[in-house]
């Protein structure tokens, strides 16, 4: 990487780091933590009162319903082919966006999800995200060769606290790549719990300029999942052409919309029968 694609780099950060404190802060509730308008005990009660339909201003808009926002996820290390077929079979019953498993496990979720519109979501570098770049990229194309339509990759952690940036775009670019090359959804985990603010800037607009579809809070395996202030963080950062999805600690239908209030367009849980059964509820 040449000297000027370096201090190029350095100006994206510096200059979203610059614009998020210079940005009055929207007034947050309390209890959530998010804007006032979009708190979920304030939308109960608005409910409650007999409202059929509720505008919300968050990016990425309303999603159609609970299940296509879930990764239906099981990445335990002990998962048996028996969970990982009980996985495809609830997904396949609520209808979730994906199935988020381990990559030996997505030629068996490919096939048994075949034709029902369910998708595999694979994880690379996962969960420390501290391999090589290029180990990542084959880790990327042979996950998509077995059927990953969508993958989740971890960012080079410790590459980001030692302020090399062009090591952390590069280690992105090299998944990203080809995942556009075969139609595949990228998304980039930063793991939010090991990050100060600024870096969880930084981490977000390299992504962003790497080109990547969505971020990601975390791993699930890290020291903290999802909260809803890194959501709204990482929203305002990467703007409503980007996903964001919230991952770890999702456990109920409250915890879901307080990330989608807070902007969250996907979520990665290992409740969600649990979550969409109380939806319907």
């Amino acid at each position: 990487m040449t000297r000027d694609e370096v201090q190029r780099l350095i100006d994206i950060v510096f200059q979203e780091v610059v614009a998020f404190s210079a940005t009055p802060q929207p007034v947050r509730c309390g209890c959530h933590s998010v804007s006032a308008d979009c708190c979920p005990d304030r939308l109960k009660g608005v409910v409650d009162a007999g409202a059929s339909r509720v505008g919300v201003h968050a990016a990425g808009g309303a999603p159609e319903g609970i299940a296509r926002i879930i990764d239906h996820t099981l990445l335990k290390p002990d998962a048996r082919r028996q969970d990982i077929e009980d996985l495809c079979r609830e997904a396949a019953q609520y209808k979730f966006a994906t199935v988020c498993v381990n990559p030996c496990w997505v030629a068996l979720s490919a096939e048994r999800l075949s034709g029902t519109g369910v998708l595999v979501c694979s994880v690379v570098g996962f969960p420390l995200g501290a391999t090589t770049a290029d180990v990542k990229a084959y880790e990327t194309r042979r996950a998509i060769y077995d059927g990953a339509r969508e993958i989740d990759t971890v960012i080079n952690v410790g590459a980001l606290k030692s302020g090399d940036l062009p090591t952390v775009e590069r280690d992105i670019e090299a998944i990203v790549r080809p995942c556009r090359e075969c139609g595949v959804l990228s998304k980039v985990i930063i793991e939010a719990a090991l990050l100060n603010d600024d870096e969880k800037i930084t981490a977000c607009t390299l992504a962003k300029a790497a080109g990547a579809d969505y971020v990601k809070t975390s791993t699930g395996f890290g020291p903290g999942g999802a909260t809803v202030a890194d959501v709204a963080l990482m929203r305002r950062v990467v703007g409503a052409e980007m996903g964001v999805k919230a991952a770890g600690g999702v456990r109920d239908l409250d915890a879901l919309k307080a990330m989608v209030a807070a902007g969250a367009s996907r979520v990665g849980a290992s409740a969600g029968v649990k979550i969409v059964q109380q939806s319907r509820a």
